[in-house]
């Protein structure tokens, strides 16, 4: 059995793309942006030019194959070179490419060596003939001035997407979360005493919390501490270095002074208050916490199409990493075109996919936050109930070449302000179960304010086909019907609407998550960011789970001294086997709450997942 999502997604890409001019990032929700006439001729533009992968259905094929135990084809990855000359152009098509490019007057700066991507630069005038479209000029609802075409432009057989000509400020939000903005008991932040890695006190977490708790400890006891392998982060906001070895050093580790690289791709990523600093600090603290011997490569971004196209491929592209994770993403339907709301192109979900495949077959393995808004991830952009709530998941984390990190509640007593809200164990994480608190002591409409819909992201994607390795597992869902985005311009009178999008019903799509660990931030853990106020605790979300796994996982790479490649049809026949077995075979169901929609149950279920790890068991048992 195969992945087809590649031709999928190119077909999708092209029947979309008469959208590019109005599916692109937005400036507000539902805000249209004000048209300041043609772009001036002389303006200068970079931009980066992704290319088709060539026979997508054989790299599907040959990520299967490789990453299916059993397999004569598993664990053989390919390097750069050995992926550029199966599935990219050749170097004649690149040539023709670049000479295309030069005879329009623009400059090529760079090709990338999986021959995936190009970055030139030129004029709006060059790259408006070059294409043949219009560049025109906006202004958002905050006043920044950007251009966009202003109909699709007409690419060659060879280019999948031209990601810089629209230039507009991305909405890629972290997925991080916060128990201070709700009524929480103030308490006093928590640090490991003495030579102790963890605290073990819900909401001051650390990374010795984790691996007490998810039976991490016992590879340390191996000698399984990362050694050899690298960690990549994938981000769109600077940090301090610094903050990372002090977070290491205040919870009791020894790591090398200079384990932390940085790649600034298109010019690196904006380091100030508020816009992401703390979530790159935190990947990092968190996965280099889980792998103290690992290095870590940091590749960060200008948070705009083209940077987070960028990132991937430079990431992809330098082969560096082991393990790869990123925690920014959006609401995967407003990569359709929805009247009055315009996000990115759909295209860029194909854009993504190739880099991702690439990643796969090159054996790195490749996980992404699930998101913070249970069933419902348009209303981290849509707030509801301005906008309705439609069941809706997390890109890039639909992606089926990426392992979907998802979120849980631990179990224990949680002190809040007035009382102690007790859960029995752990459970799938959405704060429903604080809204007979809340309502107690907050009254009507508290739980709308407070509580909803925090929670761990899972569902079905409406983009991506049931991978092959789900196809076989109960517990997989189609999209639910009756599920209309619309808009109340005038609210709170709801007899005004505006109707956006329908998700499509009966969708037998990729399921999310694929594994959780706790993120919850009730339960959850602390970070260190300078810029953003120094040490805070009561912090959660999925952006802790996927720094997470990408460290726990490059353990495994050491303890096997090879990459692990594709992870879900190792983890999804562990998840068979066990049940079959009845032996732990490291995937622990949870089976209790819910994200506000998905119920946690035995097997695979939207909520967590094929549940929590049990590490040790893991390890021994992955192939």
């Amino acid at each position: 059995m195969t992945l087809k999502p590649s031709r999928r997604a190119i077909a999708a890409a092209t029947l979309f793309l008469a959208s590019f001019a109005t599916a692109s990032p937005i400036g507000g929700p539902g805000a249209a942006p004000l048209d300041a006439g043609p772009t001036a001729p002389a303006t200068p533009i970079t931009v980066s030019i992704v290319l088709k992968v060539q026979n997508p259905d054989a790299l599907d094929r040959f990520v299967a194959s490789s990453s299916t135990p059993g397999s004569p084809g598993f664990r053989n990855f390919l390097s750069v070179q050995q992926f550029r000359e199966r599935f990219a152009p050749s170097d004649d098509q690149i040539r023709q490419i670049t000479n295309d490019l030069k005879r329009a007057g623009i400059t090529v700066d760079q090709v990338y060596d999986n021959h995936l991507l190009i970055s030139a630069t030129g004029t709006a005038d060059q790259f408006s003939q070059a294409f043949a479209t219009t560049l025109r000029d906006y202004v958002d609802a905050k006043g920044r001035r950007f251009h966009r075409p202003d109909h699709a432009p007409q690419l060659s057989d060879l280019i999948l997407y031209v990601a810089g000509l629209n230039s507009q400020q991305s909405t890629f939000k972290p997925h991080l979360s916060s128990a201070r903005a709700s009524p929480v008991a103030p308490h006093k932040l928590v640090l490991p005493q003495g030579n102790s890695t963890a605290t073990g006190v819900s909401g001051d977490f650390t990374t010795g919390d984790v691996a007490n708790i998810y039976n991490v400890n016992p590879l340390y006891a191996r000698g399984l501490d990362g050694r050899g392998t690298t960690i990549g982060i994938v981000t769109l906001a600077g940090f301090l270095p610094q903050d990372c070895y002090d977070y290491w050093s205040a919870i009791g580790l020894k790591v090398k002074p200079n384990r932390i690289t940085q790649v600034h791709v298109d010019g690196g990523a904006e380091i100030a208050p508020n816009v992401g600093v703390v979530e790159t600090s935190l990947d990092v603290q968190q996965s280099g916490g889980l792998a103290p011997g690992a290095k870590i490569v940091v590749y960060d971004a200008p948070n705009t199409e083209a940077g987070f196209v960028d990132v991937f491929y430079k990431a992809v592209s330098d082969n560096r990493v082991d393990t790869l994770s990123v925690s920014w993403g959006s609401a995967e339907i407003f990569n359709y075109a929805i009247p009055g709301v315009s996000f990115e192109s759909v295209a860029l979900m194909a854009v993504y996919h190739q880099a991702f495949a690439e990643a796969a077959a090159q054996g790195i393995s490749a996980f992404a936050a699930s998101g913070d808004y249970g069933a419902y991830e348009t209303i981290d952009t849509l707030p509801y109930p301005k906008f309705t709530k439609v069941l809706s998941v997390l890109s890039p984390a639909s992606d089926p070449y990426i392992i979907a990190a998802g979120g849980t509640t631990l179990g224990g007593d949680i002190a809040l302000y007035y009382d102690t809200v007790h859960v029995p164990g752990e459970r799938v994480w959405g704060w429903d179960y604080l809204s007979d608190y809340v309502l107690t002591w907050y009254g009507p409409g508290s739980v709308d304010s407070f509580l909803f819909p925090s929670g761990g992201g899972g569902g079905v994607s409406v983009f991506w086909p049931v991978p092959f390795y789900q196809r076989a597992l109960p517990g997989i869902r189609a999209s639910e019907p009756n599920q209309q985005l619309v808009k109340y311009p005038n609210y709170p009178d709801l007899s005004v609407q505006q109707y956006l999008f329908t998700v499509p019903a009966g969708v037998r799509g990729r399921n999310l998550p694929d594994v959780s660990l706790n993120a919850d931030p009730y339960t959850g853990y602390l970070i260190l960011s300078t810029i953003d106020g120094g040490w805070s605790d009561y912090n959660g979300g999925t952006s802790f789970v996927a720094p997470q796994m990408n460290g726990i996982f490059s353990l495994f790479v050491q303890a096997r001294g090879s990459r692990l490649g594709l992870l879900h049809p190792q983890l999804y026949g562990l998840k068979l086997l066990q049940q079959l077995s009845g032996r732990d075979l490291g995937l622990r169901d949870i089976t209790t709450g819910d994200n506000w929609f998905y119920v946690g149950a035995p097997g695979y279920d939207p909520g967590t997942g094929l549940g929590v790890l049990n590490v040790n068991a893991l390890e021994r048992a992955l192939p």
